[in-house]
């Protein structure tokens, strides 16, 4: 079988090193970086993230590794963000409207309604929205979720899964080679997991 490179994107916004153990677990083989010529060489990019989105826009930019996603994205190679490194990928945010995302998936990411508890966190359901092999063993299970903002995609048929807090809200979405999760898979444990490792096995057969 063929070990599957992964890069995870370094630019000072994300649970690195939690990231790469449970992508190890997964099966891929895992380099953290922030050199994008040297993220280059691997099979499939992750962009982890944690904090405000405007910062973490400009930390990426500032990174240099806003090209290097934007030819990957292009080539339609594999690109998996993990909470706040999915709502960068987003044209805009609530919480830095000053601040443009990246805007490789069409849609903005929103603050969740006054009406609940925010910042979400916890573990809550996921929901498929439509068949997806990236939920085998995922959908129906609980995951582990700390955000304030969520994505509000411009095409329904983008959003793969639902999570059940309060009206509800993209927990999993995919267009194209790019697929984002709000919630973090390296900590909701072997749901998590499971995930991760669809997501390997489906960037392998790539």
């Amino acid at each position: 079988m063929t070990t599957l490179r992964v890069a995870v994107l370094d630019y000072g916004a994300g649970n690195l090193r939690s990231a790469q153990r449970a992508l190890e677990r997964a099966g891929a083989e895992v380099a953290v970086t922030d050199d994008a010529t040297a993220a280059a060489q691997a099979d499939a990019l992750v962009v982890p993230g944690v904090g405000h989105f405007g910062a973490c826009v400009r930390q990426f930019v500032d990174a240099g590794l806003e090209r290097l996603v934007r030819a990957w994205v292009d080539d339609g190679r594999p690109l998996l963000g993990v909470c706040v490194g999915m709502q960068i990928l987003y044209e805009r945010g609530e919480e830095s409207p000053d601040t443009p995302g990246l805007g490789l998936l069409p849609g903005a990411v929103r603050r969740l309604p006054p009406d609940v508890r925010v910042p979400h966190m916890g573990w809550n359901t996921v929901t498929a929205a439509r068949t997806d092999p990236l939920l085998d063993g995922v959908a129906g299970e609980q995951v582990y979720f700390v955000h304030s903002y969520a994505a509000e995609p411009s095409d329904a048929g983008h959003v793969v899964a639902t999570v059940d807090y309060g009206p509800g809200f993209p927990a999993v979405v995919r267009v194209g080679s790019v697929v984002g999760t709000q919630f973090h898979p390296e900590k909701s444990a072997d749901v998590g997991a499971r995930l991760l490792a669809n997501w390997v096995a489906e960037a392998r057969a790539a």
